[in-house]
């Protein structure tokens, strides 16, 4: 499974690269703050709304500590996708939220 640590996709972001980034958290951990321009998906909803993914798009996954985004990482390949996990999920994250 392919990793990059959260200060790596804050880099990314600041550099002005335009980053596909899902994050799988419950409402009510989203409602803390996500990392602008994130998609929110809960875990428990990927397999129904994987239709919502571009499958020649790569994406970034991302939750509170990385655990359930390594999940979902491990699902979406199983399926094709191009995805990597964000280690240390928003725990790690030091960047802007909104």
């Amino acid at each position: 499974m392919k990793a990059l640590e959260a200060k790596e996709v804050e880099q990314k972001l600041s550099n002005g690269e335009s980053l596909n980034i899902i994050d799988v958290r419950e409402d009510e951990e989203v409602a803390t703050g996500m990392i602008p321009g994130a998609k929110h998906i809960p875990l428990g909803s990927i397999d129904a709304r994987m239709n919502e993914l571009d499958s020649s798009k790569p994406y970034i996954m991302v939750c509170r500590s990385g655990g359930r985004s390594g999940q979902a990482t491990q699902f979406l390949e199983q399926q094709g996708f191009d995805v990597t996990n964000m280690n240390g999920g928003m725990m790690n994250w030091e960047g802007p939220t909104k």
